[in-house]
């Protein structure tokens, strides 16, 4: 390093790199932990910077995004943070309209509706293009977060996105895009192989731009049976990392870990932990063991506390903290919850979490 404190692509120097020793599989001397959505609605001081905003804008806001993103680190001792964005910027890169209806979520006025609708999307080479915003918001950041945690950079994985293209918004069945699956196969792996190409090159953006891991987001593979993921969703969570490490490589920029993050995808957790990915992440309905058992040595766990766990009086969350822990080991492991904070929960029981994970992990290594 520089005498000037300042790293090789002149950031300033890490000081706190235990979430990044955890995704590496080294030993660290706590638990390292963060959360899914850290940013977000539960904090008063995000609703009032996004208040007048419409989402999408805010998205676009390099300035309003690295504020967003640094708002839960000034209030909690965490280990990570994770720059403020959406996983739907890329369906928009792709030309297609996005809004986000409030109290509904998001929107799409032209949905995916015949194979034909794929001629709408723009060239998968040019997304990339399209999201400077998204590098200039992680550089931002970056730079202000001044070394004390690293930047995770993410985006949604290739079927996670084609369901909200097809259906044109959330779904509790998606069964519009299911019906893609079984009814346009052919479209199907062409509309995933476009978000493929789509992704790869964001993602790299990402990293070039300062991002210090990547997590994928593969939100809705509980809606696919095991054939299903296996055939439409495992074999581009896979391209992704292959070629996110080789383009990396190619372009002279240093390895970061990657996270896939599968909801609900318990069935294929032991495909997932083969599928050149450092960290795999839980959702609160796996129990750690049986997770440990399956996936091995090779990968580090991230989760996976009930997000509602979040409601129970501080001195319970330090139980249940403290069970976690035990379950997954002191090693390898990095704390979260099992999906993303809700807006009615209270800061302080986030406060209560990031603590007692601190806490329990260090005296787990003592004992």
């Amino acid at each position: 390093m520089e005498a000037n404190g300042l790293g090789p692509q002149g950031f300033p120097e890490l000081k706190n790199d235990t979430f990044l020793r955890a995704a590496w599989g080294e030993e660290t001397d706590y638990t390292p932990v963060w959360c899914m959505r850290q940013a977000g609605r539960y904090l008063p001081e995000f609703r009032e910077t996004r208040a007048a905003q419409d989402f999408f804008s805010t998205c676009r806001s390099p300035e309003a995004c690295c504020e967003l993103t640094l708002q839960p680190l000034r209030r909690f001792p965490l280990d990570a943070a994770i720059i403020f964005s959406d996983i739907l910027v890329v369906p928009q890169a792709l030309g297609m309209e996005v809004t986000m209806v409030p109290g509904k979520g998001p929107s799409f006025p032209e949905p995916l509706r015949e194979e034909q609708d794929l001629e709408r999307l723009r060239d998968p080479a040019v997304v990339a293009s399209e999201l400077g915003y998204v590098f200039q918001a992680i550089t931002l950041t970056r730079q202000r977060l001044a070394g004390r945690v690293p930047l995770i950079g993410f985006a949604g994985a290739p079927w996670t996105l084609m369901t909200y293209m097809v259906e044109g918004g959330g779904s509790s069945t998606m069964a519009q895009a299911k019906r893609w699956l079984y009814q346009r196969p052919q479209a199907s792996h062409q509309l995933l192989r476009i978000l493929t190409d789509a992704l790869v090159p964001y993602l790299v953006g990402q990293v070039a731009a300062g991002a210090q891991a990547l997590q994928l987001f593969e939100s809705h593979a509980g809606h696919l049976g095991p054939q299903l993921f296996n055939k439409f969703a495992l074999p581009y969570i896979r391209d992704v990392a292959k070629r996110v490490k080789a383009r990396l490589r190619e372009a002279g920029l240093a390895p970061v870990p990657m996270i896939i993050f599968a909801k609900d995808g318990h069935f294929a957790l032991e495909q997932l932990s083969q599928a050149g990915y450092e960290v795999v992440g839980l959702d609160w309905t796996v129990a750690p063991k049986k997770a440990r058992e399956c996936v091995g040595k090779t990968v580090t766990l991230q989760g996976n506390l009930d997000p509602c766990a979040l409601y129970a009086s501080e001195e319970e969350i330090g139980q249940l903290v403290k069970q976690m822990l035990d379950d997954f080991g002191p090693q390898r492991y990095i704390a979260n919850l099992g999906h993303g904070l809700y807006p009615d929960m209270d800061p302080e029981h986030v406060g209560a979490f990031v603590d007692a994970v601190h806490k329990h992990s260090r005296l787990l290594r003592q004992n």
